[in-house]
């Protein structure tokens, strides 16, 4: 009997240790190019990145004070905040309330409407460009902010109506009960009783919207001609040309850009791991 015990708890161990080298090489491996471009952002040349060997020697932040003094980083921030910012209010309003009356109300064609919702994201970014392009110019909103977070409320409403819809199965149908019971309407039972107990799933889906509408480069480049209104990740393009590409300062750009959004999901990281496992169990 003990020999059984001591080699079930060798076997654990043995198991323990090998799980956590196989997440530690997982994590390096996550690491690695997040490191290697901030290296090679600290590198004063274009050509660094070819011979990181010799950056040791040169160590600079000149690249950082290049992009925020000389071009405009800060006028592609402020679009891309704002940009991110309405689309990830509007985005969350339109899909909470599209998943709270699929999950809640059984209405004709609910179904069907999750599953339209769905096939929307099966076409690739080419596919909608073109057809998208025709109808913000028909509507006057190319080269416009409206236009755009039009663009990327598409995209992200279909997915966090879908998540948020799972989030709100997990709530108890009892809780909108109570809500009618004290004489509270449907909206009235939404946003006071229902909303609140969602934080975590609205969490989700806002990081979500926000993150799409803070990275994305091909609608961005395409609906917005104006350099004066590019996004933060359509203005990381202008360092590249036919015939040159300033890789110290597209580096540079890319940590500056990486900023922000690492602070948020720090600051709702919580939040997100919760939203993220808890629509997947019905409570």
């Amino acid at each position: 009997m003990a020999t059984k015990v001591v080699s079930r708890d060798h076997g654990r161990r043995r198991t323990a240790v090998l799980s956590h080298l196989a997440l530690s090489v997982a994590g390096l491996v996550a690491l690695f190019p997040i490191v290697w471009l901030v290296f090679i952002s600290l590198g004063p040349d274009k050509d660094d990145y070819l011979h990181p060997d010799r950056i040791w020697s040169k160590l600079s932040f000149s690249n950082y004070a290049f992009v925020t003094e000389h071009t405009k980083f800060f006028t592609w921030l402020g679009n891309t905040a704002l940009i991110a910012g309405l689309t990830c209010v509007i985005g969350v309003m339109f899909a909470a309330t599209t998943g709270y009356a699929v999950s809640r109300m059984r209405f004709p064609g609910y179904k069907k409407l999750m599953w339209v919702l769905l096939v929307t994201q099966m076409f690739p970014i080419a596919v909608l460009i073109v057809p998208m392009y025709q109808i913000l110019g028909d509507l006057g909103l190319i080269d416009t902010y409206g236009g755009l977070i039009l663009v990327y409320c598409s995209t992200a409403v279909p997915y966090c109506a879908w998540m948020l819809k799972g989030y709100f199965d997990s709530i108890p149908i009892e809780i909108d009960e109570a809500g009618r019971v004290d004489g509270l309407t449907p909206f009235g039972t939404f946003f006071r009783l229902i909303l609140p107990l969602a934080r975590p799933g609205l969490a989700v889906a806002a990081f979500y919207t926000c993150l799409t509408a803070w990275g994305e480069v091909a609608f961005a480049s395409t609906f917005m001609l104006d350099d004066g209104k590019y996004t933060l990740a359509v203005g990381l393009f202008s360092f590249v040309s036919q015939h040159d590409a300033q890789w110290n300062y597209m580096a540079a750009t890319a940590v500056l850009i990486a900023i922000p959004v690492s602070a948020v999901f720090y600051l709702v990281q919580k939040h997100l791991v919760t939203g993220m496992t808890a629509g997947a169990t019905k409570g």
